[in-house]
């Protein structure tokens, strides 16, 4: 069985790593890993926009497919028989486009999704619904901005109405114009740490954070130290994702989800192979 993993997050890579230990398994009892029988086949995709991504194990290809037909193709031609996006949650267009490839290639599909981070006791969370909207609230409530954003979207925050904030970028590869006037780049990739965060906003003087909803664990501790320090947090709420969609959150149900499917191609093939001809 071919499984494609649309990934680029550490959800991704985890369920690369739990598909291809079966696949190595598979291979240890004597069948084969290709999609010609239900064995294991995993290949995932990587949009191509971190220059040193950490590779997950298996087939690997970067870059993008054109679009939803262009993802219907490569599904058809390489003979996919699921499809799991475990991409970034604010990686919108390519979930829609995912839903459409396999509606159209009829391929079953399954969302990974970690889940959103839950604001507590203590907290001081500012939801906006865009970049563009944190951007707007920012001048009342700080001017030493820790931007956690990413590379992508810095346009929203180099106004002039912005001109007296100062910025530390927090990325994985350095941004490009246009960006803040006055800003630091902090190269960086998570997990991160307690007690390495409580640093960056004491050492940077950091009067309000910055942040997207992303979940999960490798990013969370800047909102522990945000509220340990009273400092308000700015958080971009994540875009809808495609209706109709079933959709799990961890790599371990993704596998489960996988393994169920094996077994109804392994029905299905070995139904064919033992049918008479007509």
């Amino acid at each position: 069985m071919h499984v494609l993993i649309l990934g680029g997050t550490t959800e991704g890579r985890r369920l690369a790593e739990l598909l291809a230990a079966e696949a190595d398994d598979a291979g240890d009892s004597g069948h084969a890993g290709g999609s010609g029988d239900a064995g294991m086949r995993v290949t995932s995709s990587l949009a191509g926009r971190v220059a040193s991504p950490r590779l997950p194990p298996g087939e690997v290809r970067v870059g993008g497919f054109g679009g939803a037909e262009g993802l219907a193709a490569w599904l058809r031609q390489h003979h996919v028989d699921a499809l799991i996006d475990a991409t970034h949650p604010f990686a919108g267009t390519i979930s829609f486009n995912a839903a459409k490839a396999a509606a159209g290639a009829h391929v079953p599909l399954l969302a990974l999704r970690r889940p959103g981070w839950v604001a507590s006791e203590g907290d001081d969370w500012h939801e906006v619904g865009s970049l563009e909207e944190a951007a707007r609230v920012l001048p009342a409530l700080g001017e030493r901005v820790f931007l956690t954003t990413g590379r992508m979207g810095l346009a929203a925050f180099a106004g002039p109405e912005l001109g007296a904030h100062w910025f530390l970028v927090r990325s994985v590869d350095a941004p490009e114009p246009p960006f803040p006037a006055r800003m630091e780049v902090l190269l960086d990739r998570g997990p991160f740490t307690l007690d390495g965060e409580r640093e960056i906003l004491r050492a940077h003087g950091v009067d309000v954070v910055v942040t997207k909803d992303s979940g999960g664990s490798a990013t969370a501790p800047k909102l522990v130290a945000a509220r340990e320090a009273g400092v308000p947090v700015v958080v971009v709420r994540r875009p809808a994702g495609p209706e109709g969609v079933t959709a799990v959150a961890t790599p371990e149900e993704a596998a489960a989800w996988a393994r169920t499917l094996r077994g109804q191609v392994r029905v299905r093939r070995g139904w064919s192979r033992s049918s008479p001809s007509p």
